[in-house]
């Protein structure tokens, strides 16, 4: 159906006359007839009757007079969600990130609210290394990684660092050490994440090759979890620091570096080159304005640090 002969006819409707409708929608009073014919004819209805002078409408005239308005008034409003989108006053960023990863993208979420209030922030809980395929399909806007992805064509920018430590309650024995070593880490029950990652992974590795056995007592699901767990003495837990920083504060938790294991984790965010939303290119612009370059192209044979 054409819009613009509709929205001519509901003028005439409204009107009761062509000639007055004519002069409303600027055209002249052959083409208002013509649009009118036109629908007439595509619908195979007769909508006016044209033996009154005042413009009566056929039984079928006023049932598209009814769902004419609110046709109309949907294509003016999917025009104003468009427009909206445009100028960044509606829209949503996707971003897949781990638990742990959510922490450290809180500041840039931050900054990016304040400037666009009306965009909504959907961070889901993703596997890690899923996160890189589901942005390349274009299931996710963004991801946050801290390993080099294999998936070539993506863009990285660097959104914060991290780095692993060991956390024990304020009375624990550990707690005054400046650092501890992987030994003593093994000496104690360790509570951990059930969640398997490549972070996780690669902490158990650096372990075995070291033949240093752990002692995981407790598998929890959730960061809070493992981080409870350790307040109340059930053991202590190997995380990224930013996770605990409320904690940490509070004096209810104590981080220390581990030798040979804790080191600074670049925290990367990764997106598409090409084929972005109007609020994705926004929160890309944001994120880069903390970086000292412009991000760069990630490819097949970068990919050293896969882990």
């Amino acid at each position: 159906m054409d819009l613009s002969a509709l929205k001519i006819f509901l003028a005439v409707a409204h009107e009761r006359s062509f000639s007055r409708a004519a002069a409303k929608v600027h055209r002249t009073q052959p083409a208002v007839s013509q649009a009118v014919r036109r629908l007439e004819a595509d619908l195979g209805e007769q909508l006016f009757d044209r033996s009154s002078k005042t413009g009566t409408l056929t039984e079928a005239g006023q049932m598209l007079q009814n769902y004419g308005q609110r046709l109309v008034r949907l294509a003016e409003e999917t025009e104003s969600a468009v427009r909206d989108l445009r100028d960044l006053r509606r829209g949503r960023v996707l971003v897949g990130a781990n638990e742990a990863a959510v922490h450290t993208l809180l500041p840039l979420i931050g900054r990016f609210r304040e400037r666009y209030p009306d965009i909504a922030i959907d961070v889901r809980r993703v596997p890690a290394r899923q996160i890189a395929v589901e942005v390349q399909q274009g299931s996710l806007d963004f991801g946050a990684l801290t390993f080099r992805p294999s998936e070539a064509g993506l863009l990285e920018v660097p959104v914060g660092t991290d780095e692993l430590a060991l956390l024990v309650p304020p009375a624990h024995p550990l707690a005054k050490h400046a650092q501890v070593s992987m030994e003593e880490v093994a000496g104690e029950p360790v509570v951990a994440h059930n969640d398997p990652s490549p972070a996780r992974e690669r902490v158990l590795r650096m372990f075995e090759e070291r033949h240093i056995p752990l002692k995981m007592v407790i598998s929890l699901p959730s960061l809070d979890g493992i981080k409870r767990a350790v307040e109340m003495k059930l053991g202590v837990a190997l995380l990224p620091r930013r996770c605990a920083i409320t904690e940490i504060a509070s004096g209810r938790l104590v981080a220390i570096p581990v030798t040979g294991l804790s080191r600074r984790r670049q925290v990367t965010l990764v997106c598409r080159r090409a084929h972005r939303s109007h609020a994705a290119d926004a929160f890309l612009a944001v994120a880069q304005e903390k970086t000292t370059g412009s991000g760069r192209t990630l490819n097949t044979k970068d990919t050293t640090d896969t882990k």
